[in-house]
């Protein structure tokens, strides 16, 4: 396996190494006045986004840790490749917009952006197309470890285990101090995340695993082992098609949360890429992170009809209700989610073209007229996001809401080994250990059995 040589041109960076002085240090200084005691911290500058108060040497000069619950206000990195500004609805991939990359670009060019920091050309890019379409077979022994799983077992579930157990057949791509290795090890997990997925998907439907074909896109290949068969011919739709590669853009990566944290923390022990993805799955596989889109449609059941909306709306509203709209409003993005726009314009194309009649349908599109119309959502901010978009296409193309969080961790692994490959690179890089305010007792002497009331 060959790669581009050289790196690509990034910009420069903003923080420098540790000890060193650092090209984004303001002449602002943070102070915290600790009783009669003045601390001043270090304040960096990002090209773009908030400021940051360095308080690594806080603990050392006040003998105090930071409480930030969830890591809210914690900047754990110095990362080069995605910006999010919730406020004002961005969201850039190495400083291009989603918006123009899901209009201009594919997702494996967007594969090649992430990784190497910058478009490729049309040499790279044919290369890199090459590459991982030759490596999406996997070891035909991994077929065995599917037969270990229950029959209806979550293929989330089954997910976690064998991209865990990647590790047990590719020895040759785990020392992580090799950049080599490193990147073959990126190539294969990005190539072969597909073809696992399609496996998890067939096995629960028992029928047989389809193998992948070197004629077909990336996104053409996942539809066909997916959903192809041999008894038949499979052909797959070039609007499907577009609407999975979208799919597959919008999610390639989204900054610091909670499954890119996942796959940093475990790289930071030294643990090996396919166990770090691993990670990245299992923390994926929460219903507030990557199982957004199955708590829509779930939502999108409960309700059932149209004539109950305006029951669950109301319910919606009620602060005493325990109810949630899924799909609405989002956590970071507080105008709107830049990915929503154009997954209400490729849901359209899809069900316009599947022709599909369902109730759920109908209640969806309702649920959005009145998210897009009712004053109490606009003052809320709780516009329709990705998730309640994807889920939509999805259930139209005809997978599974089981399936949907799968989708979710193939198009996130190229972030994740980028985020892997960034934190390994970074000098300043230690192993994660996140601090405590410990509120149990304190240290009390032992008491014999005999002798405690």
């Amino acid at each position: 396996m060959k790669f581009p040589t050289g790196q690509a041109k990034h910009r420069q960076g903003t923080v420098g190494l540790e000890g060193q002085e650092r090209n984004g240090m303001s002449d602002k200084k943070a102070k915290l006045t600790v009783g009669d005691r003045e601390i001043e911290l270090k304040v960096f500058s990002g090209s773009v986004g908030p400021e940051v108060i360095d308080v690594r040497a806080l603990y050392r000069d006040t003998g105090m840790f930071t409480y930030d619950p969830g890591f809210t206000s914690t900047a754990s990195c110095e990362s080069k490749i995605t910006y999010i500004d919730g406020e004002a609805g961005i969201l850039l991939y190495r400083g291009y917009p989603i918006e123009q990359l899901a209009e201009k670009s594919d997702f494996m060019e967007v594969c090649y952006l992430l990784i190497y920091g910058d478009l490729p050309n049309k040499t790279e890019k044919k290369k890199f197309v090459r590459e991982i379409t030759y490596h999406t077979m996997v070891h035909e022994q991994l077929n065995h470890f599917f037969n270990g799983f229950r029959r209806d077992a979550h293929p989330m579930a089954i997910m976690v285990g064998v991209v865990g157990a990647l590790a047990a057949f590719y020895h040759d791509s785990t020392d992580i101090t090799d950049p080599r290795q490193r990147m073959i090890a990126s190539y294969r997990l990005i190539a072969k995340m597909p073809t696992l997925a399609a496996m998890a998907y067939k096995y629960s439907t028992g029928q047989p695993f389809i193998y992948p074909r070197n004629d077909l896109s990336y996104a053409a290949n996942f539809l066909y082992m997916t959903f192809g068969v041999p008894c038949e011919t499979y052909e797959v739709s070039p609007t499907l098609e577009r609407a999975m590669d979208l799919i597959f853009t919008l999610h390639a990566d989204h900054e610091q949360n909670a499954s890119t944290s996942t796959v940093r923390l475990a790289g930071s022990s030294g643990a090996n890429p396919f166990a770090c993805i691993a990670a990245g799955i299992a923390s994926l596989w929460g219903p507030a992170h990557g199982g957004a889109n199955e708590a829509c449609l779930k939502m999108l059941g409960e309700i059932g009809t149209v004539d109950r909306i305006p029951e669950f709306i109301k319910r919606a509203k009620d602060k005493d209700d325990p109810f949630r709209l899924m799909g609405f409003g989002h956590r970071v993005y507080k105008n709107f989610d830049p990915r929503a726009n154009v997954m209400r314009e490729t849901s359209k194309k899809v069900l316009a073209e599947l022709g599909i009649e369902d109730p759920l349908f109908e209640v969806a599109r309702e649920l959005e007229r009145i998210a897009l119309e009712d004053e109490y959502f606009i003052e809320k901010r709780l516009y329709p996001n990705v998730d309640f978009y994807s889920g939509i296409i999805l259930k139209a193309m005809g997978f599974p809401t089981e399936m949907f969080t799968v989708l979710f961790a193939l198009a996130r692994t190229v972030g994740w080994v980028s985020q892997w490959n960034e934190m390994i690179s970074d000098p300043v890089q230690k192993i994660g250990r996140p601090r405590q305010l410990y509120t149990g007792e304190p240290q009390r002497d032992f008491v014999a059995l005999d002798k405690r009331g």
